[in-house]
């Protein structure tokens, strides 16, 4: 039997549209303060046979530890590497977390203070109560929510906020990504009640609170949203802007644009305005400028009259000036053509598994320019939004892939899992969309996008797409052949995967140039739109050594690299506007006869460490970037093996 109804594991209470309104990001101002909720929460893991029993029992009303064993459980992280217990590691189903946290009496006693708590992220379907009363829910893994829990927490001032979180990692046909629950009724062969979790995707399923839980406050008339777009020439760019307000219709906006040194570089007033700025400093992809991610301050000012008070409430935005151009053969930004070499990369780590961990990514972002990669994918998710905010400073180009992976069943075609993917699209676009970084969306990732309902599917999430913001390109990645692949025509740049000699012809190094050189030909021919190698790569297996060279051994890693970057050197002098390597570092997957610990097509380990592929990447890379660039070169040369 395959579904999601049987045993509770996930209740249906999908939404039809994405919440109106904004999704800041929480900053201090003078107008707003944060509390950071990270630490150690207390945790449960529902195992009754139908994971119900926290609703049947209602451990939302009460204390969690009074409804049974509790263990403290760190946040953000993933739950299923913390503890020794297998059953953990891969439990399906709900588990519930708990906090309680004393708010400063300044937020409780002013009803002009309105008090919102906010989730990173959450994997997959959550479930929020405060002092027992449910505030918000939200299905997705990987994009922010938040609830104004105002009225709770002013209710009883002095007494500690109990904040409670139902979670359920279930994958069904319908979420995103998808997946199946399937439960095996032969007794002879498996214990009661036993089911297992199908996932279409190759890497695990981590599940947990993933991001940063932050309280924060605004006044009760806000700023809740700013949409910004830029456009400029060599002498003058234009900032325009637009701002909506919550709260009250009787409201002043005033909006200063500062520059790296604080000075005002140009100002407008109310909700949409245009901003000119002469002589700009553009923001610039990394190694295409000596100061590259270069971002202004944009002040927003509010001030409103509320029940015989003046309120004030200040946000402060960073914006980055640059332009995004695609033409049949060219990716522009700022009317110069740019080459995605780079990375793919996965929120993945020992332990923490998915959990934003401050010492991974800075470590991941000085390995990236460490390697002269000038760019990355978020495959196949979302990123968290420090992430982000990283890629904006420093000039790294992202493609913001939303969760559409594994998009392989049917019914995953249908007009219920249509809806929610507009929906993901919405909220992600909705966090994203005033990154100077992120220069396209892709909106899949290996769907089956040969199936005839694909066709329309595609269609429609790529118009919809187009229409929340014109100003960026929309691609999906494609495994696809050529030929049948009915998403395709939708797309402003054709994204490929291909593993010529790995699942394709194993260990035929001499098949790549004509295979990969046939791939880009029949691309091109049929749609005349430019083309990024969006993965390629080979397992490697640290410190396995062969010569001549064999799967999984270093060597053989390296020998196909070199054989795919032969033939994007030919065509990227035509075509061919970027190469994104898969991957970054191993990661772990669920286990398979295939898969020893994790996936091993990551340039680096786990921990980080370089295989010898790393070198002949950073070597490839620096070289690309010294004949594109305007900068004194750098010569980098690999170590010997």
């Amino acid at each position: 039997v395959v579904g999601g109804c049987r045993l509770l594991l996930l209740l249906v209470l999908g939404r039809a549209a994405a919440p109106p309104g904004g999704m800041l990001y929480p900053r201090d101002t003078p107008s707003r303060e944060r509390k950071e909720l990270g630490g150690l929460w207390s945790f449960r893991a529902d195992f009754s046979p139908g994971r119900d029993a926290g609703f049947v029992q209602r451990w939302y009303r009460q204390p969690l530890r009074q409804s049974g064993p509790v263990i403290d459980m760190p946040v953000p992280a993933s739950f299923n590497d913390i503890t020794q217990d297998p059953s953990l590691e891969n439990y399906i189903g709900w588990v519930w977390y708990e906090k309680e946290v004393l708010l400063p009496l300044r937020w409780l006693q002013d009803s002009s203070t309105r008090v919102v708590l906010r989730f990173g992220s959450a994997h997959y379907y959550s479930i929020v109560w405060v002092n027992g009363v449910q505030v918000v829910e939200h299905e997705g893994g990987h994009l922010p929510f938040e609830a104004d829990i105002s009225s709770i927490a002013q209710a009883s001032p002095g007494i500690p906020c109990r904040i409670t979180v139902a979670l359920n990692n279930t994958l069904t046909p319908h979420t995103l990504p998808p997946g199946s629950i399937q439960y095996m009724d032969d007794k002879t062969r498996y214990p009661k009640n036993y089911f297992v979790q199908n996932i279409r995707f190759d890497f695990f399923n981590y599940a947990g609170i993933h991001r940063p839980v932050v309280l924060y406050t605004t006044p009760s008339v806000y700023i809740d949203d700013i949409t910004v777009t830029t456009a400029s020439s060599e002498t003058v760019a234009m900032v325009k802007y637009q701002v909506s307000v919550v709260g009250s219709t009787l409201y002043s906006l005033s909006l200063s644009l500062y520059d790296h040194e604080g000075k005002v570089v140009a100002t407008g007033d109310g909700p949409a305005g245009e901003l000119k700025v002469l002589n700009p400093n553009l923001w610039w992809p990394y190694l295409m400028h000596e100061n590259p991610g270069y971002r202004y301050s944009l002040e927003v000012k509010m001030e409103a009259q509320a029940n015989g008070a003046l309120l004030e409430d200040i946000y402060t935005l960073p914006v980055g000036i640059r332009t995004v151009h695609v033409t049949s053969s060219q990716f522009l930004i700022n009317g110069r053509p740019f080459y995605f070499h780079g990375v793919n990369k996965h929120e993945d780590a020992d332990i923490r598994g998915k959990g934003l961990d401050w010492p991974l990514v800075m470590k991941d972002f000085n390995l990236l320019r460490w390697l002269g990669a000038n760019s990355f994918r978020t495959s196949h998710y979302p990123y968290a939004e420090e992430i982000m905010d990283l890629c904006d400073a420093y000039g790294i180009v992202v493609i913001d892939e939303c969760p559409g992976v594994g998009i392989k069943m049917p019914e995953s075609f249908g007009n219920k899992s249509l809806q929610h993917h507009l929906v993901v699209m919405e909220e992600l676009i909705r966090r994203d969309k005033n990154r100077p970084s992120v220069v396209m969306w892709s909106v899949a990732n290996e769907p089956a996008s040969e199936l005839p309902p694909a066709a329309y599917y595609f269609k429609t999430v790529i118009a919809h797409t187009k229409a929340l913001d014109p100003s960026r390109p929309v691609t999906f990645v494609t495994d696809a052949n050529y030929a049948l692949d009915h998403g395709a025509p939708y797309v402003d740049v054709i994204c490929v995967n291909s593993y010529f000699s790995w699942y394709h012809d194993p260990g035929h190094l001499e098949v790549i140039p004509l295979q990969l050189t046939a791939q880009f030909e029949n691309w091109y021919k049929t749609y005349q739109k430019p083309i990024i190698q969006s993965e390629y790569g080979a397992d490697s297996v640290p410190g396995l050594h062969s010569d001549p060279p064999l799967m999984f051994s270093e060597e053989y890693q390296k020998a196909m690299l070199r054989e795919y970057h032969a033939v994007f050197d030919k065509k990227r002098k035509e075509y061919v506007i970027g190469e994104l390597i898969w991957n970054f570092a191993d990661f772990m997957t669920n286990q398979g006869t295939t898969r020893v610990l994790g996936n091993k097509k990551g340039i680096f380990t786990r921990q980080r460490q370089p295989k010898s592929a790393a070198f002949v990447l950073r070597e490839r890379y620096w070289k690309i970037a010294n004949e594109s660039s305007c900068l004194p070169p750098i010569i980098v040369t690999s170590p010997l093996y």
